[in-house]
C-alpha cells in the first residue's frame, strides 16, 4: 500500500475523507484508486455570484449511470424535458470514446508501453455507484449555486463503450448561453476530477487501466478581480 499511497483517495460511507479522520463501529471505508479524468482542470467560475445563489438547487436534476448505450431516444427525451419556456439555451455535451491511448493510471506506466501506436478497440467503465450519484448530485448544486443553473442532467455509461460511442451524456439549460456553457463545461471537469468512475482502454490482446488521483472537493471560484 506504502508506494502508491499517494495516488489514492479515502471514503468513509460513501464520502470522501481524510486518512487522519478517525473511525467508528459500522463505518464502511473505500479505497479509491486514480479516477478514469484525472488531474484538476482549472475552475472556470469566474464571474459568478455564490451569494445570489447560496441555498439554490436544481430545479430538475437527473443524475444516472447507465448500462444501455445512448440512443437517439434519449437525447430527444433530455431535448423535451430539460429546457423550460423560460430558458433560451440548451447546452448538450457528449463524451466520445477514441481510437488512441489516455494516460495510464499509475502503476499502469509498463503495461501501457506495450500498446503504444496501437488502436484502442473499447474502454470498460466501472462504478462506486452510491458515491458516484452522490457526487454527482454535489456537483449539481454546485452548478445550481455558481451559474444559477437549475436544470441539468448528467448520465454516465458503465460497462462496455467502443470506440466511438458516447460515455457520458450532460444537459443544462438556463435563460442565457453563458451559463449553460459554463455549467456543461464545470460539470464534465468536476465529475472526471472527483466522481469515482474508472476507465480501462482494452486493445484485441489486452487492457489498460487510465486515471489519475481523484480531486476530493471543488476548488474555489476563480478570482479575476
Amino acid at each position: 500500500m506504502a508506494p502508491g499511497r499517494e495516488h489514492v483517495r479515502f471514503a468513509r460511507n460513501a464520502v470522501y475523507a481524510d486518512a487522519s479522520e478517525t473511525l467508528h463501529d459500522g463505518d464502511e471505508v473505500a479505497i479509491i484508486p486514480p479516477v478514469a479524468g484525472g488531474a484538476a482542470a482549472e475552475d472556470r467560475a469566474a464571474g459568478a455570484d455564490p451569494a445570489a445563489a447560496a441555498e439554490a438547487s436544481p430545479s430538475l436534476m437527473r443524475i444516472e449511470l447507465s448500462e444501455a448505450p445512448f440512443d437517439h431516444d434519449l437525447l430527444a427525451e433530455l431535448r423535451r424535458t430539460v429546457p423550460t419556456d423560460a430558458d433560451g439555451a440548451l447546452v448538450l455535451f457528449l463524451g466520445q470514446t477514441r481510437e488512441s491511448a489516455g494516460t495510464p493510471a499509475p502503476g499502469q506506466e509498463a503495461q501501457a508501453t506495450r500498446y503504444v501506436g496501437r488502436r484502442v478497440l473499447s474502454l470498460e467503465y466501472e462504478a462506486f455507484e452510491a458515491m458516484v450519484l452522490d457526487v454527482l448530485c454535489t456537483i449539481g448544486s454546485e452548478i445550481a449555486t455558481r451559474f444559477g443553473v437549475r436544470r441539468l442532467a448528467i448520465i454516465h455509461r458503465t460497462g462496455t463503450v467502443p470506440v466511438g460511442g458516447s460515455s457520458v451524456v450532460i444537459a443544462a439549460a438556463s435563460a442565457h448561453r453563458e451559463a449553460a456553457f459554463d455549467a456543461c463545461r464545470y460539470a464534465i471537469e468536476e465529475l472526471k476530477a472527483r466522481a469515482p468512475i474508472w476507465k480501462s482502454e482494452h486493445f484485441h490482446d489486452g487492457s489498460v487501466w487510465l486515471g489519475a488521483p481523484a480531486r476530493t472537493a471543488a476548488l474555489p471560484p476563480r478570482d479575476d478581480g
